[in-house]
């Protein structure tokens, strides 16, 4: 009976649903992380009879024929690249992307990976790092004798040094645009990698044309509803248990086969 195979792919199809919703509800409270998306395709269907085939000599045309489906498969997991919550930390290296970008960060590698999570630090050196010890890209160093920072919307790292009046620019941050932000593939620790689907980065200034500005003292959390997850997993609840339910239905059909006399 295909309906048995049938209703197998459709509870492999909502467990991976699931997954997908309990790594959302995991990752609530994860700096800059975009919430997933599962899309699903109906599989191959099979043609008893082909539709627009004919059905005597004269040439009539059978108008829907008979095509019986083989069930569902999971075909992307998309990435919702929409703008997270602001919340003020009031931390001198925490800084939020106000609209489109990522900002950029060397890899031990020396690779170019990307990211939304803006908690910096400042290392020995003075650098400005990830959490990770992750250098932000262009590199920027902030003098040992500063006695305040200011990052501004444009990106540009002001440092108030101690015995001075005016405030010294130290550096300019850069941000990175990609044409399909859904296609950059995640790395874990809040990081993405380019890859051909994404694009290549067009890098420039934060709040110029097409970029998001910079807010200082700020972190943008996840973009993950909780409501709508929960209602998500409750739908994908049902759904498993109406194809369970399919599978138990077509076993008792066959037994009733089974036990004809």
């Amino acid at each position: 009976m295909r309906s048995l195979n049938i209703a197998a792919t459709g509870m492999l199809a909502q467990q991976r649903n699931v997954e997908v919703v309990s790594n959302n509800l995991a990752n609530m409270n994860t700096t800059g992380y975009m919430r997933r998306r599962t899309e699903f395709h109906d599989l191959l269907y099979q043609n008893l009879r082909r539709a627009g085939s004919t059905s005597s000599d004269a040439g009539t045309i059978v108008p829907s024929g008979v095509a019986i489906g083989l069930g569902v498969k999971l075909a992307a997991v998309y990435r919702i690249h929409e703008q997270g919550n602001l919340s003020a930390t009031d931390n001198t290296f925490d800084l939020a992307l106000q609209g489109k970008g990522f900002f950029q960060v060397e890899l031990p590698s020396g690779e170019t990976s990307y990211t939304r999570d803006g908690t910096f630090q400042l290392n020995a050196s003075g650098e400005i790092v990830t959490h990770d010890g992750y250098k932000l890209l262009p590199g920027i160093t902030v003098p040992s004798n500063a006695i305040d920072v200011t990052v501004n919307a444009s990106g540009e790292v002001l440092a108030k040094i101690e015995g001075q009046v005016t405030l010294s620019n130290v550096g300019q941050i850069q941000t990175a645009l990609f044409a399909n932000d859904a296609g950059l593939q995640a790395m874990g620790n809040n990081l993405y990698m380019e890859t051909p689907a994404s694009g290549s980065p067009t890098t420039g200034a934060p709040a110029s044309t097409g970029f998001g500005s910079i807010l200082q003292g700020f972190l943008e959390t996840s973009n993950v509803n909780a409501v709508e997850e929960i209602s998500n997993l409750i739908s994908a609840q049902r759904a498993y248990e109406m194809n369970s339910k399919v599978i138990q239905t077509s076993d008792e059909m066959m037994g009733t086969v089974a036990n004809m006399r």
